[in-house]
């Protein structure tokens, strides 16, 4: 098996990453709280969750969350088709953040990546 990323994304809405930013830590969206845990995905997986679970919604952000910062918080979980989700059992502080940004999508309607700086 191949190693896991050290960087995951969290879509947020716009209220959310205000609320990020103000209070320097997220507690979870309303599914979050619900399941216990704060939702990511991988580079890979984004796009597919942001289709199947933001369809319709505007005024999103994409957070690129260090995983390493977060240590023992992180478990690695299946959900969609089988495939290891990271799952944050905490609280996702601000300084966890290495990147985030508007969601936009590039020509082939893939969802970019937030880049620092």
């Amino acid at each position: 098996m191949s190693e896991l990323p050290t960087v995951a994304y969290k879509v947020l809405t716009g209220a959310q990453m205000a609320a990020l930013e103000a209070d320097g830590t997220f507690k979870g969206a309303p599914v979050d709280l619900v399941d216990g845990y704060i939702h990511l995905s991988t580079a890979a997986q984004l796009t597919e969750t942001v289709d199947k679970h933001f369809a319709g919604q505007s005024d999103l952000r994409v957070v690129a969350v260090d995983l390493d910062a977060l240590g023992d918080a992180v478990r690695w979980e299946p959900s969609r088709g089988g495939q290891l989700f990271p799952h944050i059992y905490a609280e996702m502080p601000l300084n966890a953040a290495l990147a985030y940004g508007p969601l936009e999508r590039d020509a082939d309607g893939r969802v970019e990546l937030p880049v620092a700086g």
